[in-house]
C-alpha cells in the first residue's frame, strides 16, 4: 500500500465517533515503533513531521521511509508535515511526496491567513495532498514554534465556518484550551466550544498538544467530535527515559541496535495505548 491522503480517513472518523492517532516521528526508530503499533492494533495512523524534523532529516528521507513501512505494513499511513508557517517549506514536502501538509497562519491578520491558506490549498489540490489549517492560537512550545499565555485565544465557532468555506481546507485545528510540550498542570478544555464547532463545522477537527490531556478528557474531546489527535511530547519522553535507563544500565554499551531497541519499544507502548484510546483500533 502506498501512502494514502488522510481526507477519507479521517471523515470516516469524524462519521463513526473516533479519531485517528497523528504522531510525530523524527528517525527511523521513532517511526517503526509508531507503525508497529498500529500494525497490532490494525488501525489507520498519520506520521507526523515538524518543519525542524524536516531540516533534521530530510523530506526525501522521510518520505523514503514512510512509503517502506507503508508497503510493508498493509493500513492505511499517512505522512503530515505538522505546524508549517513557510510556503517554500510546504511545497519541499509536497514535491517529495508529504501526503499532508498543515499551514499554519494563525499569527497572521484573519485576511492574510485566508489567502495564504488558500494558496496552499491550491498547491495541494493540484497535488492530490491534503490541507490542514488552524484557527484561534494553541499555546505552549513546539520546537520553533511558541505561543505565549498571553498569545492564546480560542477559536470561535461562527470565524471557524466562515474560515472552512473561505479557503476550501481538508481539516481543521482548533483552540479549546490544550497546549504543545509539558502541562504544567491539568488542562481545562472548554468542551462546551468545542461541541458548538462540531455542530457548525462538518470537517474533521484537529486536536493538538494532546500530550499530557487526561484519557477521560481525550474520550470526551472524541464523542464531541474530534477526529485527528496529535501526540508528540509523549513519545520524545518515552524514548528518552528508555534510553537513559539503557545506557545508565550498561554504560559500555555502544552498539545503537541494542540501545535503541528498548527506546523503540516504549514508544511503541505509548503509541499502541494512545490508538486503543482513540478507538482506532480495528479500523484499518
Amino acid at each position: 500500500m502506498e501512502l494514502v491522503n488522510p481526507r477519507e480517513v479521517l471523515q470516516a472518523a469524524r462519521e463513526n465517533g473516533y479519531a485517528v492517532g497523528a504522531f510525530n516521528i523524527h528517525n527511523l526508530e521513532t517511526l517503526w515503533a509508531v507503525v508497529e503499533a498500529a500494525i497490532e492494533a490494525k488501525a489507520p495512523v498519520i506520521l507526523q513531521a515538524t518543519p525542524g524534523t524536516v531540516k533534521f532529516a530530510g523530506a526525501d528521507f522521510l518520505v523514503a521511509m514512510a512509503r517502506a513501512a507503508a508497503r510493508r505494513a498493509g493500513i492505511p499511513i499517512a505522512l503530515h508535515l505538522d505546524h508549517s508557517q513557510d510556503l517554500d517549506m510546504i511545497a519541499l514536502c509536497i514535491e517529495a511526496g508529504f501526503s499532508s501538509v498543515m499551514f499554519d497562519g494563525s499569527k497572521l491578520p484573519w485576511d492574510e491567513n485566508i489567502r495564504l491558506t488558500r494558496q496552499v490549498v491550491t498547491m495541494a489540490r493540484n497535488r492530490g495532498v491534503a490541507v490542514e489549517a488552524e484557527l484561534g492560537r494553541i499555546g505552549g512550545r513546539e520546537e520553533e514554534l511558541q505561543v505565549r499565555a498571553k498569545d492564546v485565544y480560542y477559536t470561535d465557532p461562527a470565524e471557524a465556518v466562515t474560515f472552512v468555506e473561505a479557503t476550501g481546507i481538508d481539516s481543521l485545528a482548533i483552540a479549546i484550551g490544550t497546549a504543545h510540550g509539558v502541562y504544567q498542570g491539568e488542562p481545562r478544555l472548554d468542551f462546551e466550544r468545542l461541541a458548538s464547532i462540531a455542530a457548525k463545522v462538518k470537517l474533521p477537527l484537529v486536536l493538538h498538544g494532546a500530550s499530557g490531556v487526561p484519557d477521560e478528557a481525550i474520550t470526551r474531546c472524541i464523542q464531541l467530535g474530534i477526529s485527528k489527535i496529535n501526540i508528540a511530547t509523549d513519545l520524545k519522553l518515552a524514548m528518552a527515559a528508555a534510553l537513559r535507563e539503557t545506557l545508565l544500565s550498561n554504560p559500555e554499551e555502544n552498539d545503537p541496535r541494542r540501545y535503541l531497541n528498548p527506546a523503540r519499544n516504549r514508544v511503541k507502548e505509548v503509541a499502541l495505548a494512545k490508538i486503543r484510546l482513540f478507538g482506532a483500533a480495528g479500523r484499518a
